[in-house]
């Protein structure tokens, strides 16, 4: 079994169990002690995890000590297939001519792959999506004037009146870290001033989140859950959450 299918098992393990001892991982994955020590160590380093004498738990329902950014190809590896479907779903709500955004995030990324064959004018402030768009599609990109964010690779603007002003979207595809009854939820202030911007130049605001970010609690909050039209995710959402949304009308897709 590869490094990144071992992690996935036990990210998913975890959820299931919330807490699980070395001895139980050993046993339910059948590799050895050192094995299992070196994945909770990287999942512990993304803040995916919380190490424990002997074991470990989810940090499911705690503010997750990660840093306010991680590298686009760590965040990736984690319920990939997963993303790949939600963006799926999301590229297909694109119709020919529209004009949307598409805000930075691994999930929105995965967007570009279906985008191929679309004609569509789109703002990314995502330094990543606007080169894989550039070099994957034929659509129009349209990038915002300002400062380039080498961690968060994205470009924000600290003047009012800018091209992302100017612009008006039927949709933006949005990520999120977390979604919660307060409402989305981030780490980092940065990323929450360049999402607001683009929050207010759109008609219809579409939250691609897969369902590891339910009940994931940010230190900032983004906006509250009103201001959200649609949440694409996938089959693992937790009634809770599903009766959460639904309690403020805002149409669910499960893919």
């Amino acid at each position: 079994m590869k490094e990144r299918e071992r992690q996935e098992k036990i990210l998913n393990l975890l959820k299931n169990s919330r807490f699980l001892s070395n001895a139980k991982m050993m046993e339910l994955l059948d590799v050895s002690e050192a094995t299992i020590r070196r994945d909770l160590s990287k999942l512990a380093k993304q803040g995916l995890i919380r190490r424990l004498r002997g074991g470990a738990e989810t940090l499911e329902g705690f503010i997750r000590t990660r840093p306010a950014w991680e590298p686009f190809k760590t965040i990736n590896i984690i319920n990939i297939e997963e993303k790949k479907r939600i963006a799926q779903k999301a590229a297909e709500l694109c119709t020919p001519g529209e004009s949307i955004i598409i805000d930075g995030g691994t999930t929105t990324n995965l967007m570009v792959e279906f985008l191929k064959d679309t004609d569509l004018q789109i703002l990314t402030n995502a330094l990543h999506t606007a080169v894989d768009l550039i070099k994957n599609t034929n659509n129009r990109v349209i990038l915002p004037g300002g400062e380039v964010f080498r961690e968060q690779k994205v470009i924000v603007s600290p003047f009012e009146n800018d091209t992302i002003q100017q612009y008006s979207a039927s949709k933006l595809f949005m990520a999120t870290q977390g979604i919660t009854q307060v409402g989305l939820t981030q780490w980092d202030s940065l990323l929450i001033r360049a999402q607001q911007k683009l929050m207010n130049q759109a008609e219809h605001i579409i939250i691609l989140a897969d369902s590891s970010k339910f009940n994931q609690r940010g230190s900032l909050i983004l906006c509250p859950l009103k201001r959200i039209d649609t949440v694409i995710t996938d089959s693992g959402i937790d009634q809770e959450s599903v009766k959460m949304l639904e309690g403020e009308h805002i149409e669910l897709i499960i893919v």
